[in-house]
């Protein structure tokens, strides 16, 4: 069986560049199951953060203190929630997968 195609991890690399899994146990191996558990977490803190964000902004006075770390939480939860969307977007099978090279003739 060959391995899996390569899975965008929901962390980074040592360096903040993006880390990849290539496994032949695809979503049954640990570290697929240990990545998508943190996807879940990060999915659901900024979920969290956002409802937080509504209330705050619907207070009448918000200190530019208060703002300023609310928009760094709100830019680190919308950068987790995309690699999310671009590590599953990856995963996604395309129209074509599984199917004979349309240019070999069929028999």
């Amino acid at each position: 069986m060959p391995a899996s195609r390569p899975r965008l991890l929901p962390w980074p690399g040592a360096n903040g560049q993006p880390c990849y899994l290539v496994t032949d146990g695809g979503a049954n191996s640990r570290l697929a199951k240990l990545a998508d558990e943190m996807e879940d977490v990060q999915l659901n803190t900024g979920s969290d953060l956002l409802k937080h964000a509504r209330e705050l902004l619907r207070t009448r006075y918000v200190s530019a203190r208060e703002l300023r770390f609310l928009s760094h939480r709100l830019a680190e939860a919308l950068h987790d929630a995309l690699r999310v969307a671009e590590s599953r977007g990856m995963r996604i099978p395309t129209a074509d997968a599984g199917r004979e090279d349309p240019a070999e003739p069929r028999s």
